[in-house]
């Protein structure tokens, strides 16, 4: 079976992404709170209790006004846990208004302009022959490919992997993917 035809068979046979909540309900829920989607992105992320740190770091850079603006846009959004993960020490050393463009790149390096929806970041990934190719709000790039049958990961600038966990998490300008891990540019 040609890579192609086996991708577009992996993808034909998922009927629900592994790690993804169920999208029929009205509303998904992320944090333990309902996410509309007739709010913006900012507006739905600060009701999230596991999106606490990604809400603050998005204040501290500055651009509230951009991710409630028209988009569309697409966010990997890292939960508190993802932040965790970083060396100790480095959420409040990027918060600090002397890091803002560090913090700045970091965070528009989680944004894609579009509303890339599971469908379309499987049909990317199938048109890619196993990896699609996002370009950044930041100016650097993401691939994102399957796995597995159903769940689709993000590898970022520096080769580590994020996986979605929660997807489709449809706003009025755009579509949250919420991933594991932070996503870090090249330096």
């Amino acid at each position: 079976m040609k890579r192609t035809a086996l991708f577009a068979a992996i993808l034909l046979a998922s009927a629900a992404p592994v790690f993804a909540q169920d999208m029929s309900a009205p509303t998904v829920r992320v944090g333990g709170q309902a996410m509309f989607p007739s709010k913006t992105i900012v507006a739905n992320a600060v009701n999230s209790a596991d999106h606490t740190t990604l809400v603050a770091a998005v204040k501290a850079a500055g651009l509230v006004d951009t991710l409630n603006g028209p988009g569309p846009f697409t966010v990997f959004a890292p939960t508190n846990e993802a932040f965790a993960m970083l060396p100790a020490g480095t959420v409040e050393n990027l918060v600090k208004p002397e890091n803002k463009a560090t913090l700045t790149k970091i965070l528009t390096y989680h944004v894609v302009t579009g509303n890339y929806d599971t469908n379309k970041l499987r049909s990317l990934i199938l048109e890619g022959n196993g990896t699609a190719t996002l370009n950044t709000v930041s100016g650097g790039k993401l691939w994102l490919m399957m796995n597995g049958s159903s769940n689709i990961t993000v590898k970022d600038e520096k080769g580590d992997l994020a996986d979605i966990t929660i997807s489709d998490v449809r706003q009025s300008n755009g579509v949250i993917q919420v991933v594991d891990h932070v996503l870090l540019p090249r330096a």
